[in-house]
Order: structure tokens, then C-alpha cells, then sequence
């Protein structure tokens, strides 16, 4: 499903502390100035530029360390290799764990809450990026400000999936302060992040997605451009929580490229940070 969003439905989600962060600004004066500008910003371009969302909801299955979606509407299917935990201490996490392994049936609610997985990606109108080019100010932030409205898209859409879409909490009813703060239940893990570190895990999506469709385009590493862009999975299942992979060894890596089908070397470009 695509969604489209004028800048004023998405504006009152953004996490001004992120912006704030961009800018170096620790002073709360300061911060207010600068969340004023922004403000009047978004006012000026509201109607020039609109963000965009697409997802999909999906039949998944855990097989091993990875997710196994599928569509039996539209025939496809897709396996998406996750990374596991390895250093001492940790709780060996892995984002299949989120997820009903294949065969199990579980209660009604798990099988309901652990068979799905959701898809996204969310980026804005390129023009945010590249249209102030002339204005060294207004360029950066229109830039700091796109970041801002795509993460704002996720965030606005995964609640819509949450009480509309999916519905698994048709009757939530939560405060932004409280969004902000990941207080819903599910997780939201984006593509580059600690629990789906590997970039490259976009190509999968966007066989799935046609990203195209809200005019990403991919690097031949797996970035979007537009920059101010994201993607990743939703997951609904009530233990779910986010983690940090962290390092990997030698073995995983191996085991890593075995199961996305590429060669070791190129999962290792892929997992440089976490080596």
C-alpha cells in the first residue's frame, strides 16, 4: 500500500531532539530559536513537497536466523537473513526470534502477532534535497528538516498499522512524548540500524516494495536516495524489543553469506562495522 502525506500531518511527529542534535544545540534558548525557524520553514513549503510511505503486511515463518515472508495473493516471497548476538554477555538476540518458527501454530494471538511481518520504507519529494542549493542556510535546513519528515513518515504510517492496517491495538491511544519513547506495542527496526545493520538488505525490500514507486533509488551498496529516507521491518509480537548485534565473528559472517547467497567477501563489505 502507498500512502502520501501532506507536510502538516507529519510535522506534529517529528522528534525535535534528533534536529536539535543535528544542529550541535544544547542550549534550550537556542533550541527554541532554531524549532521556531523550522517551524515557519515548514509552513513555507507546506503544498511544494509532500512525503510518502509504502508497506506491505506479509505471511512470516522463522526458519534458523531467518525470516521467511510471503504473499500467497500475489505469489512472491523472500527470505530476509538476520544477524544473532555473539559477544559474552549478551542475550544472543536475533530478530527471528520475533517470529513464529515454521510449523508452529502457538495460541491464536501469537499465531496472529508472530505470522506477520510488515515491510516499509518512507522517504519525501527529492526536491527537499536538492532544490535550495542557492541558500546555504535554507539548504541545510531543508536537508536536517527532510531527515526529520521521513522518520516522522514512519512513525505517523506504523501507527496507522498498529490501528488501522494490521489493527493487532485497534484501541491505542498514545501521547507523541510517548511514540518518541517506543511506548506501543511492536518494533520498528530500520535497514542500517544495530538490529538490521547490513544496508544491502534493501535490495530484498525492494523487490518486495518497488521503492520506485515513492522514488527511491538504489546504490550498488543498498543506499536510498534520496538521502532522507527510511526502510525496514514491523513486527508486532508483544516480547519484541530492540537490540544492538554488535560484533559478529569469522562464523557467522560465513553462515551470514551463505544464507543471502552471496559471496564472503561481499557480505563482509556489507558487515564491515561489525567485524
Amino acid at each position: 500500500m502507498i500512502l502520501t502525506y501532506h507536510i502538516s500531518d507529519v510535522a506534529p511527529y517529528i522528534n525535535w531532539g534528533y534536529f536539535y542534535f543535528a544542529w550541535q544545540l544544547k542550549q534550550e534558548e537556542e533550541q527554541q530559536r532554531i524549532r521556531r525557524e523550522a517551524e515557519i520553514f515548514l509552513s513555507e513549503i507546506e503544498g511544494r513537497y509532500r512525503t510518502h510511505a509504502v508497506f506491505r503486511l506479509m505471511d512470516a515463518y522463522a526458519e534458523g536466523d531467518d525470516i521467511v515472508v510471503s504473499s500467497a495473493a500475489q505469489g512472491d516471497s523472500a527470505r530476509i537473513a538476520c544477524l544473532r548476538q555473539q559477544a559474552a554477555g549478551s542475550d544472543c538476540l536475533c530478530l527471528a526470534d520475533f517470529v513464529l518458527p515454521k510449523g508452529c501454530t502457538g495460541t491464536t494471538a501469537q499465531h496472529a502477532l508472530g505470522s506477520r511481518v510488515g515491510l516499509f520504507a518512507t522517504s519525501v519529494d527529492a526536491g527537499m534535497e536538492s532544490d535550495f542549493d542557492s541558500d546555504p542556510y535554507a539548504k541545510m535546513m531543508a536537508q536536517l528538516l527532510a531527515d526529520r519528515l521521513a522518520e516522522a513518515t514512519a512513525e505517523c504510517m506504523h501507527q496507522q498499522v498498529r490501528t488501522r492496517y494490521w489493527g493487532y491495538a485497534p484501541d491505542e491511544h498514545l501521547s507523541m512524548a510517548d511514540l518518541h519513547s517506543e511506548h506501543f506495542q511492536g518494533i520498528r527496526p530500520a535497514v542500517g540500524y544495530p538490529s538490521l545493520p547490513d544496508a544491502s538488505m534493501n535490495f530484498v525490500l525492494d523487490r518486495l516494495l518497488e521503492m520506485g514507486q515513492i522514488g527511491i533509488r538504489l546504490t550498488e551498496n543498498g543506499a536510498m536516495r534520496p538521502h532522507a529516507s527510511v526502510s525496514g521491518l514491523m513486527m508486532a509480537h508483544p516480547k519484541a524489543h530492540y537490540f544492538t548485534v554488535g560484533k559478529i565473528g569469522t562464523d557467522q559472517l560465513a553462515d551470514y553469506a551463505r544464507r543471502r547467497g552471496i559471496p564472503v567477501e561481499t557480505a563482509r563489505r556489507f558487515l564491515a562495522a561489525n567485524l
